[in-house]
């Protein structure tokens, strides 16, 4: 499945609100829309590791990246379905540096490996899995389900952090006139389609609010031998700066 990002970015406003505006959605319980998801985010990168982190989180989440964007959207809508649900801990395999910790997951629960891949555990043992495009909200709000809600998890003490500076930097570049269109709609795109990281809902938005849909943005471009239409390129992309150094 492709998902189409939407064209145009979240307002400063609503990016103030949602960094700052708690959301009630169970009695007794807060849910912050950012930022509480990454504190309960544990990194991953030996098999030791995965061992410690399934003991002492015996229902959980692991979540296998890759190295394109389809782990990015895979991502935030794992997000999107973890905002109400505070009891699970995430820990996290990238895939590339830590293959031997990827394997053992494999080789526990005899899921074959995916990049990106969701594997949610109970009581210590598998009991939903997810792969690449098949990583959508339906499938998620349905797997999660096998996991009744058991309580706050603890947060992690290494949380993971989201680095926008790339896309700063080509966007700053791209308006200083450092680049022209055709270098940065290349540069801006490969980027974003090679990008594994882990990021919000709200940064996806933005991110994507300059050429959309890469994957389609990009085959689009080759059919029409290079000539697309940058006449909304340039404001689009001085929205999509302002958006960033806001979320950062």
């Amino acid at each position: 499945m492709r998902v189409r990002l939407p064209s145009r970015p979240p307002s400063l406003a609503r990016l103030a609100a949602l960094k700052q505006r708690p959301r009630h959605v169970l009695p007794g319980r807060t849910v912050y829309n950012m930022g509480m998801l990454r504190d309960r985010i544990f990194n991953l990168e030996t098999p030791e590791d995965v061992q410690s982190f399934l003991s002492e989180n015996p229902t959980s989440i692991i979540f296998k990246a890759g190295t394109c964007h389809k782990t990015m959207q895979g991502f935030g809508f794992l997000q999107e379905q973890l905002e109400t649900r505070d009891d699970l801990s995430v820990g996290l395999i990238r895939v590339v540096q830590a293959r031997p910790a990827s394997n053992l997951i494999s080789q526990e629960t005899g899921i074959t490996h995916q990049s990106p891949q969701v594997i949610l555990y109970h009581e210590g043992q598998p009991v939903f899995d997810a792969d690449n495009w098949d990583i959508t909200p339906d499938v998620l709000a349905g797997g999660l389900a096998k996991a009744p809600y058991g309580g706050a998890a603890t947060p992690s003490a290494n949380a993971a952090k989201s680095d926008l500076t790339p896309y700063v930097g080509l966007l700053e570049r791209y308006l200083g006139g450092e680049l022209d269109d055709r270098e940065f709609e290349f540069a801006y795109t490969t980027t974003f389609r090679d990008d594994a990281s882990l990021r919000s809902r709200d940064e996806v938005e933005v991110l994507g609010s300059i050429f959309g849909d890469v994957d389609r943005h990009m085959e689009m471009h080759m059919m029409m031998g290079g000539r697309s239409n940058s006449s909304m390129v340039r404001q689009r992309a001085a929205a999509a700066l302002e958006q960033l150094r806001a979320l950062a």
